[in-house]
């Protein structure tokens, strides 16, 4: 009789439940989810760019056309797409601006690819060629970018304030660009220019009044801080003050609790009552020996040191935030003190104005005129608080691509005049490559027409007509035409036009497209773990546990 074959034991390597998908299906279901997120987005590009409404789980809603904000509040779970998030945000953090692109670009590069790896191409073939077409419009953008000359300061200015008003054309705020990229510039142009730190610009939301009562402080500004009686009877405004900033606590405290201290006498305790008073007071006079006016310190300042201090008309604020209090210093001068003892005057600041100040609703201490000022601060009004936080998104996007602009000095034309001219300089370029390449090279070119085409989409344009008449354009040498929303021909020179951006924008934005795309591409199997999914409980008991615990509390355990 014939033995039957052995049969292939299972081998079981994955923990029963987990799925795994694999091959070209879960490519081509990566490349989905990517042009799903890029469908949301698609309609907030570009001036006439729509806004999304985002309602978190506590029902707080939000208002916004940036797309790292867009990605970050819509929570994404699909792990291919949370590729698109992180360089939505990698943008927002490096250039401030194109959020929304580089996420289109992404999205476009790998759809115009799909049929390809539905007909079995390997996703290493078009990998380099991506690779080879993002170096091509690098080297492009370099060779075309257009450099001011930063010695004539006016032209310089007129430049920034160029790239300001573009980066707001697709905000909110578009309609006072005039307004906010003068605030933007004079803002940026504060700070140090060897650091351009934007975290030393202050932005302050008061809600009420409208866009235009916003205003620009040559300095800094702060909320008024919680005070108690004596702070009214404190001057408010001051010319020439000298400042001390501390980090000190000016209150008597109460006690620890069941706190204890033995005593032989009523004296004995009257002394260690006078000793806390003695010792408050001693700050106080080495603080007024200083000579300075006004007084700020992190930690409180309690109710006898503020009728102390407005006895001698010097103005103090406790518990002032600690990033307030570090602007303050870089205004003025001066340094934060941690002791009361030892000031000199070199630990002081300065500043030509001190205010008290109503603004809106709420009361404002503004140091103005000051000597080191390398911050500023802007005060924000406007009706509703989606509407001011939507306008802060706008002006740190602005504020961001005019500090590119300062460090490097050089624009390209914006509105898609860029692309289309990377398009047709990758297309000519392909033509020149025999095989596979040339078909992915020509791929990419088209994937960058995405943007002047979304553009026309979103402004009701007929995109078709308006790309045919760029493409024509660039043939013939016109490189700096793009998209026109407001004129009748669609098309014009935004060079001429003054719609600058830094190339940095658009260099950005291509690389790590390119890069998310190659990523998503390089993966071909997803494991996902059925416990990863749900919630987790947190680590088991180990066997047994219950039971002990269970036996112990009958031997005496205190039950609870």
């Amino acid at each position: 009789m014939q033995r039957g074959l052995p049969m292939q034991p299972t081998v079981v390597l994955l923990r029963e439940g987990t799925d795994t998908s694999q091959g070209n299906p879960q490519l081509l279901s990566n490349i989905s989810a990517c042009l799903a997120i890029s469908e949301t987005l698609s309609s907030t590009l570009g001036p006439r760019g729509m806004d999304k409404l985002i309602v978190n789980e506590r029902g707080e809603a939000q208002i916004t056309n940036d797309g790292a904000t867009i990605l970050k509040l819509l929570d994404i779970v699909h792990p291919a797409a949370r590729t698109l998030v992180d360089i939505a945000r990698a943008q927002d953090a490096e250039v401030g601006d194109g959020t929304t692109s580089v996420v289109l670009l992404a999205a476009q590069i790998l759809k115009e690819v799909r049929g390809y790896i539905e007909e079995g191409v390997s996703p290493h073939i078009i990998m380099k060629g991506f690779r080879k077409a993002s170096q091509l419009a690098t080297e492009r953008i370099k060779a075309i970018q257009i450099t001011v000359d930063k010695s004539d300061p006016e032209q310089f200015r007129s430049l920034l304030l160029k790239c300001a008003a573009t980066s707001m054309s697709s905000k909110l705020i578009h309609s006072e660009k005039p307004f906010f990229s003068n605030m933007v510039v004079d803002a940026v142009q504060s700070l140090d220019p060897n650091d351009l730190d934007e975290s030393l610009i202050g932005v302050k939301k008061i809600p009420g009044g409208g866009m235009q009562d916003s205003l620009l402080i040559r300095g800094v500004a702060f909320k008024k801080t919680f005070t108690y009686a004596g702070a009214e009877q404190q001057p408010k405004s001051f010319r020439d003050p000298l400042i001390l900033s501390l980090n000190v606590e000016l209150e008597l405290k109460a006690e620890k609790d069941n706190a204890e201290v033995r005593v032989e006498a009523v004296k004995d305790y009257q002394a260690i009552v006078d000793a806390e008073w003695e010792i408050i007071y001693r700050k106080l006079e080495a603080i007024e020996k200083t000579g300075a006016k006004v007084v700020l310190s992190k930690l409180p300042i309690g109710d006898l040191a503020t009728q102390w201090f407005a006895d001698r008309n010097i103005f103090c604020a406790g518990r002032v935030p600690a990033a307030d209090l570090r602007r303050v210093c870089q205004a003025v001068g001066g340094s934060v003190q941690s002791t009361c003892s030892d000031i000199a005057r070199e630990h002081l600041g300065t500043c030509g104005r001190f205010d008290e100040r109503q603004v809106g609703g709420e009361r404002y201490n503004i140091f103005e005129e000051c000597p080191k000022a390398q911050t500023c601060t802007l005060l924000l009004r406007g009706g509703a608080e989606q509407f001011i936080e939507e306008v802060e998104r706008s002006l740190h996007d602005a504020v961001m691509v005019v500090k590119r602009a300062i460090r490097n000095g050089e624009v390209v034309a914006g509105g898609g005049a860029v692309e289309m001219d990377l398009s047709a300089h990758i297309r000519k370029h392909a033509l020149s490559i025999p095989g596979k390449q040339q078909l992915i090279l020509t791929a990419f070119a088209k994937a960058l027409e995405i943007i002047p085409r979304q553009i026309c989409d979103n402004a009701g344009l007929d995109s078709t007509d308006i790309l045919n008449k760029l493409r024509m354009r660039h043939a013939a040498g016109n490189k700096w035409f793009g998209v026109d929303v407001d004129g009748p021909e669609g098309v014009r020179d935004n060079m001429e036009a003054f719609v600058w951006e830094p190339p940095l924008v658009k260099l950005n934005a291509i690389s790590s497209a390119t890069e998310a795309a190659c990523l998503i591409l390089s993966v071909d199997e997803t494991v996902r773990n059925p416990q990863s999914e749900a919630q987790s409980p947190g680590p088991k008991a180990p066997p047994g546990a219950a039971a002990r615990a269970l036996r112990g509390r009958g031997r005496g355990m205190p039950r609870r």
